[in-house]
């Protein structure tokens, strides 16, 4: 086991000063050379007298352990020196740099310690995901620098940060509901909060529902007609086959309205903007008491039951820390219906690029089977492969027309294609879907 203190040069240059000028003192008889040896010889013992008896410790804790992108981090080191009657004259304390979190402080700081000293470090959680702030190492120096000790480094700490939720709200009504028990309006008359109109009252109709003013002006019996309150349920696919970037896989968070780009390390990428989207959709619909349920369509295919409230939110945070772009060993394509029973009265929402056949034919397939279907558009603007050859610019131009006939075929199979752009995005395709799953009533 390595001793926990070692000499320095420092210690080494005093000693060889102390003992070049003892000999030089017995080997010419000069007592004046033993004179100036002497300093060295009491200040190095009187340094050394003040050892410590052991390493420093080195803790690290932050102030909060989950939080949002975009929010500020907040981490203290806290140094003890184990005898506190003896100093530490120097210690340097090192992070190593983390590309999630943006810190404005140096990432190397030093100072003396007695008896305990604290460091903080702050910086921006730039990335959702489940992360690990890397040990804090610190070197301590004693004894008037004479002797070093070995680094000493901290616990490692967990850090969650959860995808700041895209800014979203859908104004209109769900297409369809399964139950009587919501914030949603129906196109069916019930009770419910809205006014629907006035008509004469007929057998059956509450006491309660007589519109007075009406039935006093008309002279005959009015009742107040409203439209069902109705709760529905919502299905989100994510798909996570490819993962497509402009300039890197990290990204910053969501900030006014648009992205910043370019200052840590890239715009979002259609990952970032499939797990920001999901949970402002689910934020939404889930807190308005609709039921949410997530599907994975990649490389593990994961699912996530359907819940409803502000604790299925936090549910859902955390099951999208968990996702991860790539294809896995089978084919997600394979009875992805048949493993992951769907109702048809639910909306599902898929959050896709289209780069992917499989994705375009899972779309068809849904829309096929009479289920309502929108398809959200993630790639990003101004995606496109590198040039490699001159025939590159040729070939991006091909493919862009061949992914706006698939738009164009989806839609002519019932299933509309919108950009994800927060507030609003889905509004007028809500609206739609609405009318026609009316007729089809």
């Amino acid at each position: 086991m390595a001793p926990d203190w070692t000499p320095t040069p420092a210690l080494r240059r005093a000693l060889i000063v102390v003992l070049v000028l003892c000999v030089g003192a017995v080997v010419t008889g000069r007592v004046d050379l033993a004179v100036l040896a002497a300093p060295f010889v009491l200040g190095t013992a009187t340094a050394l007298g003040s050892r410590p008896r052991g390493r420093p410790t080195v803790t690290l804790v932050v102030e909060r352990s989950r939080l949002t992108e975009g929010e500020r981090l907040t981490a203290h080191v806290a140094i003890d020196a184990i005898d506190h009657a003896a100093p530490l004259d120097l210690v340097v304390v090192r992070r190593e740099p983390e590309a999630w979190w943006a810190g404005q402080q140096r990432t190397s700081v030093a100072t003396s310690v007695r008896g305990r000293a604290e460091l903080t470090f702050e910086g921006e959680a730039l990335r959702w995901g489940r992360h690990t702030i890397a040990p804090v190492r610190a070197l301590a120096f004693t004894c008037d620098a004479l002797l070093e000790g070995q680094p000493v480094a901290s616990e490692p700490v967990p850090v969650a940060v959860f995808p700041r939720s895209e800014p979203f709200e859908a104004d209109e009504t769900m297409p369809t509901a399964a139950g009587l028990v919501g914030v949603h309006r129906s196109r069916r008359y019930g009770d419910g909060g809205e006014l629907a109109g006035i008509r004469q009252f007929a057998p059956g109709d509450r006491l309660r529902r007589i519109d007075w003013r009406a039935s006093l002006r008309t002279r005959q019996l009015h009742v107040a007609q409203t439209f069902s309150d109705r709760d529905a349920e919502l299905v989100l696919i994510l798909d996570v086959l490819h993962e497509v970037a402009l300039d890197g896989p990290s990204s910053r968070p969501w900030s006014g309205g648009h992205r910043d780009v370019g200052q840590s390390g890239g715009s979002a990428s259609v990952t970032d903007t499939t797990v920001r989207a999901a949970a402002g959709i689910t934020q939404h619909y889930a807190e308005r008491g609709d039921r949410v349920r997530l599907l994975e369509y990649g490389g593990r295919n994961r699912a996530l039951r359907a819940g409803t409230g502000r604790r299925h939110v936090l549910t859902v945070l955390e099951w999208l820390l968990a996702v991860s772009p790539g294809e896995g060993p089978h084919d997600p394509s394979d009875n992805f219906l048949r493993r992951h029973t769907l109702p048809h009265a639910a909306l599902i929402v898929v959050l896709t690029p289209l780069v992917d056949r499989r994705s375009v034919a899972l779309l068809a397939r849904l829309a096929r089977s009479g289920r309502s279907v929108v398809a959200v558009d993630t790639l990003p603007t101004g995606a496109r492969p590198p040039r490699t050859s001159a025939w590159s610019d040729a070939a991006f131009g091909l493919w862009r027309l061949q992914r706006q006939n698939t738009v164009a075929q989806l839609l002519a199979h019932g299933v509309p294609v919108v950009r994800w752009s927060g507030a609003g995005s889905l509004d007028l395709v809500l609206r739609d879907i609405t009318r026609m799953a009316a007729g089809r009533r």
